[in-house]
Order: C-alpha cells, then sequence, then structure tokens
C-alpha cells in the first residue's frame, strides 16, 4: 500500500512544488490568460456589436428597398396609365381626322354635284329656250303669214298683259 499511500515528506515537497507552480502561474500565466481571454471577450462583443449594426443596416437597406420598389411600382403604373390614355389620345384624335378628311371629301363630292347639276340645268335651260324659241319662230311665222291673224294676236297679247297688271295690283 505504500504506492498508494505517500509519504508525508512526499507530500509536504509535492504542496511546496504545487504552491511555487502555483505563484509563478499566478504572477506570470494568468495575467496573460486573463489579458487573453479579456481581448478574446472585447472582440466577441465587438462582433457582437458589429453584427447587429450591419443587421440594422441590412433592416436599413431592405426598408429602402422596399420603399424603392413600391415608388418603381407606383411610378411604373403611371408610366402605364399616362402611355395608355396618350393612346387613346392618339387614336381619338386620328379618329377625329379622319371624320374631318371625309367630311371635306363629301362636301367637296356634294359641291361638285351641286356645279355639274348647275350646269345641266342651265345647259336644258338654254336646250329649252332655244327649242322655245325655234317652237315660236315656226309657230309665228305660221299664223302671222296673215295680216289679219297678225293684228288678232297683237290684241291678245295686250288684253293678256293688261289683265296681268291688274291681277297683280289687287293682290
Amino acid at each position: 500500500m505504500s504506492l498508494l499511500v505517500p509519504d508525508s515528506g512526499l507530500l509536504f515537497w509535492m504542496f511546496l512544488s504545487f504552491l511555487i507552480v502555483f505563484v509563478v502561474v499566478g504572477k506570470f500565466g494568468f495575467p496573460y490568460i486573463v489579458k487573453a481571454v479579456e481581448k478574446r471577450r472585447e472582440n466577441i462583443t465587438q462582433s457582437l456589436q458589429g453584427a447587429k449594426e450591419a443587421d440594422l443596416k441590412i433592416s436599413k437597406v431592405k426598408e429602402e428597398s422596399d420603399s424603392i420598389v413600391a415608388a418603381a411600382n407606383k411610378e411604373q403604373g403611371r408610366v402605364l396609365r399616362d402611355a395608355s390614355d396618350q393612346r387613346k389620345k392618339i387614336i381619338a384624335e386620328a379618329k377625329n381626322e379622319a371624320v374631318q378628311a371625309a367630311q371635306k371629301e363629301i362636301n367637296a363630292a356634294k359641291e361638285q354635284i351641286r356645279l355639274q347639276k348647275e350646269e345641266a340645268i342651265i345647259d336644258i335651260r338654254r336646250e329649252v329656250a332655244s327649242l322655245s324659241c325655234d317652237i315660236a319662230e315656226r309657230i309665228l311665222r305660221q299664223q302671222l303669214s296673215d295680216k289679219d291673224k297678225q293684228m288678232a294676236m297683237v290684241d291678245r297679247m295686250i288684253t293678256e298683259v293688261l289683265d296681268k297688271e291688274k291681277s297683280e295690283v289687287r293682290n
């Protein structure tokens, strides 16, 4: 059992060597270890603080990007509405111009038809007048070949003119 139970002298020297090692380590080793642990704690604290700041920045950037996307969507909607309104306006203007051009064409055609109609009426009147003159000339030649017939016709015309004047005065 001597291996399991140490002698008191051995215990003393073990205790003394432990105290020396403990004092040396406490004097020289522990401050370095404590400094290293403190540095590590500060480094971890700074890293956590940086992570919190980065998280805040990311959330701000996300909010800004969301607002930019919302503004872009709103602007896109406005641009599309403007484009649609512009398209409708252009179509309406084109229709109006087409209607006006068609109306001008119709008016020009109507005017041309009216002029041609007037020319035709004038030509017909000329023909009728010419035919009437020819017929009247032939009738007069036939009726005025005799002197008595000439006098009877002149009297009848004078009577018709006088009757016509009297009826106009009454009205």
